[in-house]
């Protein structure tokens, strides 16, 4: 039986490596070493397509993960080690049938990512986060840390950026939720989008980003460029760095929301805010004049979000969590939260308003709630029902909106 890691070793010989080689000479080469394996033993039309599409994406792309990128229903790549590839599609875990040839060949495809996103990873430094061209978020994690490694996960992002009339079509939130935050962004409220890993945060900010007005300046800060916001034209993307590999030269979160500071910026968003950067986007961004600005945060709830900014403030600077909490209140005007329900589906649970500061705690009020009704063909039926209306109108009623 033919076994591809034999043609893979024949072309490799053959390459020229003095020269570079282009797409088209490799697939020439391909074709001819696959001719002459067929001399030998039987391999049928659709084998030989399938492959030389394989030994090509050895050799130009990313290997066997090719293909699972290429599918638009894969959501989520997972690596473990060369011969446990897994992946989500609907929701669902499945493994792959692919293999990678070696550990080396594993590695190559590692490095050729980090690469391309000026990153480094190796046993010093065994972890990393990067990104592919497309805005793929990309982890990896070599030995000696990862015990069955190299590991490496993707979390794929859809060529084009779902739009908020995307998500209400599949159900994610209601076309009245919908032009309710659409006031609320127009009017410069401060948001956050709250939720749970893999609950469609950076998804549903970038659906939010595209009420922002066209003509206003925009920052985005992020650790990997991932937010892909449509039709700003005064727009800045600025990229967090990590140290080479003598430990120098990282850019922060909280170095690029400083900087950010100093370019006039109308509005500030922060893909996600995690430790001390928090004191700069509250304290500098939110309440210095810079409102409409907006992230996301990890939290299983609206009150836990409020909680973990607290503590990730104090992280940064020393002040009586009172104050902290004041500020806070202060800053944040609108809280959303996300969730992904056991049928697999991300939908918006809460919009909760920040009323303020009272009693020792943060005061907030659910203005819209999820509420469940069910189960229907595997789906879990409910609406988002609005609860209350909000208190805090001076940003909408000085927006023109006089009715909400």
């Amino acid at each position: 039986m033919i076994r591809k890691e034999q043609l893979y070793e024949q072309i490799l010989e053959q390459i020229d490596l003095t020269k570079e080689t282009d797409d088209e000479e490799l697939q020439e080469l391909i074709r001819t070493v696959l001719d002459e394996a067929a001399d030998e033993e039987y391999i049928s039309l659709s084998d030989k397509i399938r492959i030389g599409r394989e030994l090509f994406n050895s050799f130009r792309k990313l290997d066997v993960l090719q293909e699972l990128l290429e599918d638009d229903s894969i959501t989520e790549i997972m690596v473990n080690g060369i011969d446990h590839i897994f992946y989500e599609k609907e929701g669902r875990i499945f493994r792959s049938k692919k293999c990678f040839l070696s550990q080396e060949r594993l590695l190559d495809v590692i490095q050729q990512i980090v690469g391309e996103s000026n990153r480094y990873v190796n046993e010093a430094s065994p972890i990393v986060d990067a990104r592919l061209k497309d805005g793929s978020r990309v982890n990896v994690v070599l030995n000696p840390v990862a015990v069955n490694g190299p590991i490496l996960t993707i979390r794929k992002f859809p060529s084009e950026a779902i739009t908020m009339e995307e998500l209400i079509r599949i159900g994610s939130v209601t076309d009245e939720a919908a032009n309710f935050l659409k006031k609320l962004v127009a009017a410069k409220y401060n948001i956050f989008v709250s939720g749970g890993t893999g609950a469609g945060k950076t998804t549903f900010l970038n659906a939010l980003s595209n009420y922002i007005p066209k003509g206003e300046r925009l920052i985005t800060i992020e650790d990997n460029a991932e937010l892909q916001i449509q039709g700003v034209q005064n727009l800045v993307r600025l990229e967090a760095r990590g140290p080479n590999a003598e430990g120098e030269g990282a850019v922060t979160i909280r170095d690029l929301i400083k900087s950010a500071l100093r370019m006039r910026p109308d509005r500030i968003v922060v893909g996600e805010v995690r430790g001390e950067e928090t004191v700069d986007m509250i304290s500098s961004a939110m309440l210095n004049g810079h409102s409409g600005s907006m992230s996301t945060g990890h939290a299983n709830n609206p009150t836990d979000m409020l909680h973990r900014l607290e503590t990730m403030m104090l992280m940064g600077i020393d002040l009586p969590l009172q104050a902290i909490q004041r500020q806070v209140a202060s800053a944040l005007d609108i809280i959303i939260h996300l969730g992904r329900l056991r049928d697999k589906t991300r939908k918006v649970l809460q919009i909760v308003e920040v009323e303020g500061y009272e009693d020792g705690r943060i005061q907030t009020k659910v203005l819209y709630e999820f509420k469940e009704e069910g189960m229907k063909n595997g789906k879990i039926q409910g609406c988002l029902m609005k609860k209350n209306e909000i208190t805090n109108k001076e940003k909408l009623l000085a927006a023109g909106y006089h009715t909400i």
